[in-house]
């Protein structure tokens, strides 16, 4: 782990050792309000998203309203980005979220994950003139990726010596792609579809796999009941469905067919 990663690791730390025992009983406070807060990243189509309209949608939003509906809550969208999604579950400005969140070891540490719910790629994409055949072929060129992601992290770790161009959201990302500012990108599959909508002539294709993550849904450490009621959510509409209907809806490919067992 470098530098910078330890220290966000540390202070994320801290800010659990502080917010839990203020936070406690987190299911009790849900239904007493009959509000469920879930944290969605407005940033990052296809999973959230404006529509035209300028109305949230997409499938983490989607999979969210499904969430509070079934367990008979209003919905309550807390906006957040991808450097934010820790530190606002921590601070107990949302209960959940639901924004594309790969489940790492180092979120681990000072957060708990649902049962993975949904999978994303991490890959290197660029035009077809660009050749890259594996990791060593970013070294010294410049990769867009979004601040704080899984993508950035795992890029950052394996292609040293690239030049990592971070951005704070996926929408920021997708306008860089576009207007040229950068020419390739750490991201994920559905990333890059968004740019390609709008580079038709100068598609970016996928030149690398780097991993392929299960993402979930944050709950705070010690939400032991919360934790349980969603896990019960996830396999109930992954046996269904549901999910993968939401998934392939927004994707334009239904899930594994391991997590559908």
């Amino acid at each position: 782990m470098n530098r910078r990663m330890f220290v966000a690791a540390a202070g994320f730390a801290l800010l659990a050792a502080s917010a839990v025992p203020a936070l406690a009983d987190s299911l009790d406070a849900i239904k007493a309000s009959k509000t469920l807060r879930i944290a969605l990243d407005l940033g990052s189509p296809p999973f959230g998203m404006n529509d035209a309209a300028m109305q949230p949608t997409g499938s983490d939003v989607e999979s969210a309203k499904l969430l509070a509906a079934d367990l008979g809550y209003t919905l309550d969208l807390v906006q957040v980005t991808s450097p934010n999604r820790v530190p606002f579950l921590l601070t107990g400005k949302t209960d959940l979220v639901m924004a594309s969140f790969s489940i790492s070891e180092e979120r681990k540490k000072v957060i708990d994950f649902s049962d993975p719910y949904g999978v994303i790629q991490i890959v290197i994409a660029a035009p077809k003139s660009v050749t890259i055949k594996d990791l060593k072929d970013v070294v010294g060129k410049r990769l867009g990726t979004t601040r704080g992601s899984t993508n950035d992290k795992e890029v950052t770790a394996q292609a040293q010596g690239a030049e990592m161009v971070r951005y704070d959201d996926d929408a920021t990302l997708i306008t860089a792609l576009i207007s040229g500012q950068v020419n390739i990108m750490a991201s994920s599959p559905q990333t890059m579809a968004s740019v390609n909508a709008r580079r038709p002539n100068d598609p970016l294709e996928v030149k690398l796999v780097v991993k392929t993550n299960p993402y979930a849904i944050g709950i705070r450490k010690g939400d032991d009941a919360l934790r349980a009621v969603v896990n019960e959510w996830v396999h109930a509409n992954l046996r269904n469905g549901k999910l993968d209907a939401i998934y392939k809806k927004y994707n334009g490919v239904g899930l594994p067919a391991e997590m559908l067992n």
